[in-house]
């Protein structure tokens, strides 16, 4: 499995001095009567802003601004009802849903869509860009005044999986969000501009945001980058520890709550031929990502700990109660050591199962991947009960060890999901030798049902696929999932 958690490429100069201004600014307005201040503002952290022009890339359009929320926080939740269904978003206030946003605003998992928009005009007052821009509440920001609350209960991201369905965006009281998350790079020639950046009308209606807290004006200057393109960087917490030895007692599962672990249909869909110079070069594959999420309202929680030495660890569940405390454990099979490269972690075994079905749903390949490494690495439903907007494990260096490990605790909680992406031979469906024809990508979660959860009857789903094309010019047609066009 790959780490997917990449962090965001930042080149805007303005940065560094940003937070600087932005708490300045929150500073000076928390001496204002608390009464003065708009439910979220809009505000620059630098009037002044330098962006790097690479070659061959472009500008990443990050201007510094932020939102700042007022007295309040300010929540969203965007969910889903199926797969057939469109994405809804409405705003909450202390848990409870207050009122729909206008249909149209959100219509994915990203954030809220077009919620700025972006003009700059050259020093000759010309035109050159008018875009809109849209923002993830939950993105990079910190408190803005002194009274504000020592930390925010949101998540860290607005990251999706395609077939996510539920999502929690917030901004809690008195802090910021940067207002730029990404997207694709603008071609702007190098020089200097004025930028004016304003909350679109439908935001500043809903949100209640007066006029003159919903737009800034930057200068701007573009200079060519001396180095090359921001590189990504792989972000990771710490490992949840495990127990210090293994469980005593009598093992038992008790009534209460359990995981519900739940496939999604498999995702990413292509096909490949094999690398070159290698056993599979003649070989034709079918590749793509597959998620297992757990639904709750218990986290799925497994200790291994290793047998003296050989590369295999005892694995073992544990189960809480409502309140969140241990009340009992079960051995639930074992962990094994994998050292090949892009593993290099302890895999627990018979996590999920891959299959290849024809058009009458009989099973014509296996994928050859039966352990895994678990880790929350993305956010599926964040509106379930229990769901955990802060998961520990979210990425694989720091979730599954190393081959020195005595033991190991690999977590997925409430709310999240674990992908694998199926691009290695022997993980992905050889196809070869296969008919062109309708076919089924089948993602099993727990199929040995060695884990413990509060249902099995949501533990499989397929995707309908439709092989065509020669050897080693293989076509694949990925059919949608109701609404869900994704590959």
């Amino acid at each position: 499995m790959n780490a997917r958690k990449l962090g965001r490429t930042a080149v805007a100069a303005a940065g560094a001095t940003g937070l600087v201004a932005l708490a300045a600014a929150g500073a000076s307005a928390s001496s204002d009567s608390s009464a003065d201040r708009p439910p979220v503002k809009l505000v620059a952290g630098s009037t002044n802003v330098t962006l790097e022009s690479v070659e061959d890339y472009g500008v990443d359009l990050d201007l510094g601004t932020h939102l700042v929320a007022g007295n309040a926080p300010v929540e969203v939740r965007a969910t889903r009802a199926s797969y057939s269904s469109p994405v809804v978003a409405a705003q909450y206030v202390h848990g409870k849903p207050v009122r729909k946003l206008p249909k149209g605003l959100v219509t994915d998992f990203s954030g809220l869509g077009k919620f700025l928009h972006v003009t700059l005009t050259d020093a000759a007052g010309k035109k050159v860009l008018d875009k809109d821009q849209g923002i993830c509440l939950n993105g990079d920001g910190s408190r803005t005044r002194p009274d504000a609350p020592a930390t925010s209960p949101y998540p860290d991201s607005c990251t999706a999986n395609p077939f996510t369905q539920g999502a929690v965006w917030g901004l809690q009281t008195g802090w910021s969000a940067r207002t730029y998350g990404g997207g694709d790079p603008v071609q702007l020639a190098l020089g200097k501009y004025k930028a004016t950046i304003t909350v679109n009308k439908a935001y500043r209606d809903f949100f209640k945001i007066p006029a003159k807290e919903s737009a800034v004006t930057l200068n701007v200057t573009v200079r060519k980058s001396e180095g090359s393109a921001a590189k990504q960087a792989i972000a990771g917490r710490a490992a949840p520890k495990p127990n210090a030895t293994r469980p005593t007692g009598r093992a038992s599962v008790p009534h209460g709550p359990k995981p519900d672990l739940r496939a999604v249909p498999a995702w990413g869909i292509q096909v490949a031929t094999g690398d070159e110079g290698t056993p599979d070069a003649n070989k034709d594959f079918l590749q793509f990502s597959a998620t297992v999420w757990n639904a709750g309202p218990s986290p799925l929680v497994l200790d291994g700990f290793r047998r003296q030495g050989k590369d295999l660890m005892d694995a073992y569940q544990y189960f809480y109660n409502a309140q969140g405390k241990q009340v009992g454990y079960q051995n639930t099979g074992t962990m094994e050591w994998d050292g090949r490269d892009g593993h290099t972690h302890w895999h627990f075994t018979d996590f999920a199962r891959y299959s290849l079905l024809n058009a009458e749903q009989t099973e014509v390949v296996r994928s050859q991947k039966e352990a895994f490494c678990l880790a929350a690495t993305d956010s599926i439903d964040y509106t379930v009960k229990n769901a955990n907007w802060h998961p520990d494990n979210t990425d694989l260096h720091t979730a599954c060890g190393d081959h020195g490990s005595l033991s190991v605790r690999e977590v997925l909680d409430v709310g999240s999901g674990d992908t694998y992406e199926q691009t290695l031979p022997g993980q992905s469906f050889d196809i070869t030798n296969l008919a062109n024809g309708t076919y089924y990508v089948q993602v099993t979660a727990n199929p040995e049902h060695r884990l413990f959860e509060s249902s099995t009857n949501n533990n499989v789903a397929l995707r309908q696929v439709v092989l065509g094309g020669t050897k080693h010019h293989r076509t694949v047609k990925v059919l949608p999932v109701g609404v869900i066009t994704a590959p």
